[in-house]
């Protein structure tokens, strides 16, 4: 960026650093929702409270799908990332 242009944008900065703070912010929220591992966590607590007998196999079966449906959603979210720069 030539001096001309720096001095002609100046009052652009601002604007700038709010869109890379909000691109900061958007890039960490989509980290945190696209974690596998508290999707995991869950499936591991179904488990065992399938395994106490706090849940029936009907409830067990019902939430297991919607975990796993998440997980599949995760990995097709992961693997489109990969490919974008």
């Amino acid at each position: 960026m030539g001096l001309i242009t720096g001095i002609l944008t100046l009052p652009l900065a601002p604007v700038r650093g709010t869109a890379w703070v909000l691109d900061q912010v958007v890039h960490a929220a989509e980290e945190e929702f696209y974690d596998p591992e508290p999707v995991r966590a869950q499936l591991a607590q179904l488990e065992r409270d399938l395994n106490n007998g706090l849940i029936d196999d009907e409830e067990f079966d019902r939430r297991e799908d919607e975990l796993l449906d998440r997980l599949d959603e995760i990995e097709e979210y992961r693997r489109s990332t990969r490919h974008t720069p």
